[in-house]
């Protein structure tokens, strides 16, 4: 019977196989991604409906029968729809989110727009003496991170810089950080509790350092039995942590800590051990932004020199929104900060971007209105209402809804302007090349032609973007699965072949793909 398959799998090829459901009994083995597509053939069927036939076959497998699979390709410039399977469905699309949040915000802010953050001073200047408080006012800037700016400190020993080139060496009052610009929950809609002490899942505030990331250090013994040491970065307000760990081990190999948060604490607990000189870092997420960074903005004025005689502090009054401006610190354009933001699928920079959407464009700081912004831009590019259901700017949470159409009108929305088209693109990963699809699609069509954005939580694996055919054509693609139960690994294969397939193919319009080629 085996043999009979295995002929089988060399006679038919894989979309026969498909067809007929004979791959559920495992005979053919791993798949190969983007096998060429076939221009037309002697009978006069088209490339087109071939490409139609593989894309059903592979949505339609047997492993598929209990999940939800939504895919639409467009040609843009031609309005022609290449394959649709549950266009108008809604999906919940994890970080294809950010496509959303991403183009909103290049198309509200621009993609020269700044986060600028002002030192004031509440209080008069006398023989270098701050009379008052010395507040830094923050607007949510994202770029305070080791990833954007090399250091996270940078930006607060620039501001601590120009505190005393001002003249100011003493502060007889407190160093305040203002959150007052941001309002309502620092979480994102309906987040799960489980997600929450993970990097991915930190608050944001409008004071935010290193997207909202800790990292505990910890440092084996120079010899066995010696307690470790533990650090915290980029400063140690950045998290709390109590040490329930067992004395270095011998072996220098021999590692395995465990973080927990311990709620009743309030602080990330650890417990295993260490070996002998062996290093450890783990991320987690800072429970308190504006406290990790109101500290470390006491640290940054100490290291120049800024005396402080009345201890640090966070306010969220809009009282403290004001006063002489010292100093402005701005941000890097949103152009280069996509970047940072789409590649990596960075959620808190979206969680930031939404509220500073709010901020600038309806007056207040939070993730309501910045989604009230979102819904009249989303508008007046004609998606229609009830295919996008936004409630975060990341996508971590789970009451997202967005059907594949609305995602493609996005997507086309950003291609028909040109000042922004370009920006919007390169701040997507790149298959086979960066960001999120750095290790996928490589070696196949779709090798530095798609320019995507992926997306995963639990149950949901979302691609969608662009990408360029073998005759140079641009098109529009969004793969949603959601509700499966087979390997994570198949549903991305089958995205990554439908992205490998439309690179590969020479695309021609409906009307004359169904011609058959001309001789040569």
């Amino acid at each position: 019977m085996a043999a009979v398959i295995a002929g089988l799998c060399r006679r038919l090829g894989r979309a026969g196989l498909v067809a007929c459901g004979m791959t559920a009994l495992g005979a053919c083995g791993p798949r190969p991604l983007a096998l060429p597509v076939p221009p037309v053939d002697g009978n006069g069927r088209s490339a087109r409906a071939q490409l139609v036939r593989e894309i059903d076959s592979l949505v339609r497998d047997v492993r598929f029968a209990n999940a939800h699979w939504g895919v639409l390709i467009v040609h843009p410039e031609r309005g022609d729809t290449v394959y649709a399977h549950n266009a108008d469905k809604l999906f919940v699309p994890a970080s294809n989110q950010k496509l959303v949040t991403g183009a909103v915000a290049l198309a509200q802010l621009g993609p020269d727009f700044r986060t600028r953050t002002a030192v004031l001073a509440r209080g008069p200047v006398r023989d270098g003496t701050l009379e008052g408080d010395l507040v830094l006012v923050g607007r949510g800037d994202p770029s305070w991170s080791d990833a954007m700016v090399g250091e996270a400190m940078l930006p607060l020993r620039d501001l601590a810089d120009s505190v005393q080139r001002r003249g100011i060496r003493r502060v007889r009052g407190r160093v305040v950080v203002a959150t007052g610009h941001f309002r309502g929950p620092r979480l994102g809609f309906g987040w799960d509790w489980d997600d929450l002490e993970y990097a991915y899942g930190a608050p944001v505030d409008a004071v935010l350092l290193n997207e909202g990331l800790a990292r505990i250090v910890v440092q084996g013994a120079g010899a066995a039995g010696q307690p470790a040491t533990v650090s915290v970065l980029p400063t140690p307000a950045a998290a709390r942590v109590r040490m329930a760990l067992a004395p270095t081990l011998p072996q220098p190999d021999s590692a395995g800590v465990d973080v927990t948060w311990d709620d009743d604490d309030r602080a990330y607990v650890l417990r295993g051990a260490v070996g002998v000189g062996k290093r450890l870092a783990v991320r987690v997420a800072m429970r308190e932004p504006a406290r990790a960074v109101s500290a470390a903005w006491l640290s940054a004025l100490d290291e120049r020199g800024v005396e402080v005689t009345s201890g640090s502090a966070t306010d969220t009054s809009a009282a403290m929104l004001v006063g002489d401006t010292l100093t402005v610190h701005a941000s890097p354009p949103l152009a280069d900060v996509l970047r940072f933001f789409e590649k990596p699928s960075q959620n808190q920079l979206g969680e930031q971007l939404l509220r500073i959407i709010g901020l600038e464009r309806a007056g207040v700081g939070s993730a309501d209105s910045g989604l009230a912004v979102v819904r009249r831009q989303l508008a007046e590019w004609g998606v229609d209402s009830a295919a996008v259901v936004p409630r975060d700017g990341s996508g971590l949470s789970r009451h997202n809804f967005v059907a594949p159409r609305a995602l493609v009108r996005i997507l086309d929305a950003m291609r028909q302007r040109e000042a922004l088209a370009r920006v919007f693109r390169d701040a997507l990963p790149v298959a086979g090349v960066d960001g999120t699809l750095a290790n996928r699609m490589r070696g196949t069509p779709a090798q530095g032609t798609v320019q995507a954005k992926t997306g995963f939580v639990d149950r949901v694996r979302s691609l969608s973007g662009y990408v360029t055919t073998r005759n140079g054509e641009t098109l529009l693609f969004s793969a949603l699965c959601n509700n499966w139960t087979t390997d994570v690994r198949e549903v991305e294969r089958v995205q990554d072949e439908i992205a490998a397939r439309l690179a590969a193919w020479r695309y021609r319009g409906p009307a004359d793909d169904v011609r058959p080629a001309a001789p040569r």
